[in-house]
């Protein structure tokens, strides 16, 4: 997608949380958001800080980290093109309980606290649409929070590898995209040098396989691990 060259209206339109909307409120909401070039590195939300707007992914990837009171980091989760962010905290009005990183260059829609509120009151298929987003994300953290506390490292891997995979258009499950041990670390609450011992580990027992690339593949016997 070239974010650049579509209007305010076409970029919302691409958007599932919005694709409800009638075309009225539609073109009320495209003169109300803004888009924004987010560079790699940069924060989007800060945990603890509140920012009172809504950002929609419309290209790149972002990285949800919590950090505590030392500085250990903790990789929640990661972001995609149509994930929402802020939205918990538009609802409760409590700061936000991590910071959304970007991991490569970019593009977000936002939409005001103000703008959002009217939206979700005159439409009840996109207050929904908001719900059932939350309960996804509230699974995904279940299921991270059961992993951490029931499943060895190998486990934890395991399952950090499979939630960040995709299958490509030749049916090969991967990840795609570079990702360090340290990272894989971050996720699964595990020492660098441990994770990397277990990566080695399920690279010679025919697990996984990295490409030059960097990409993984991932062999369908991992799941029995997680």
């Amino acid at each position: 997608m070239v974010v650049s060259m579509l209007s305010n209206l076409e970029l919302l339109l691409r958007v599932p949380l919005f694709s409800m909307l009638t075309g009225e409120q539609a073109n009320l909401v495209a003169q109300a958001v803004s888009k924004r070039r987010v560079k790699r590195g940069e924060t989007i939300v800060e945990q603890g800080r509140k920012t009172n707007a809504l950002f929609i992914l419309l290209s790149g990837r972002c990285r949800v980290v919590t950090t505590d009171t030392r500085g250990r980091e903790v990789i929640i989760a990661t972001l995609r093109p149509a994930d929402c962010i802020g939205e918990m905290s538009l609802i409760d009005s409590e700061p936000h309980s991590a910071t959304v990183l970007a991991e490569v260059q970019t593009d977000v829609l936002m939409l005001g606290r103000a703008e959002f509120d009217r939206c979700v009151a005159d439409n009840p298929q996109m207050a929904r649409a908001v719900m059932t987003g939350l309960v996804k994300r509230l699974r995904r953290a279940d299921q991270k929070i059961e992993s951490l506390a029931l499943m060895d490292v190998y486990g934890r891997v395991a399952h950090a590898l499979l939630e960040q995979a995709s299958t490509d258009a030749a049916g090969v499950l991967q990840i795609r995209d570079k990702i360090s041990r340290q990272d894989i670390a971050k996720m699964v609450g595990a020492s660098r040098e441990m994770v990397s011992r277990v990566m080695k580990d399920l690279e010679e027992r025919g697990y996984i396989e990295t490409q030059e690339s960097g990409a993984i593949h991932i062999k369908e016997r991992l799941t029995s691990l997680a």
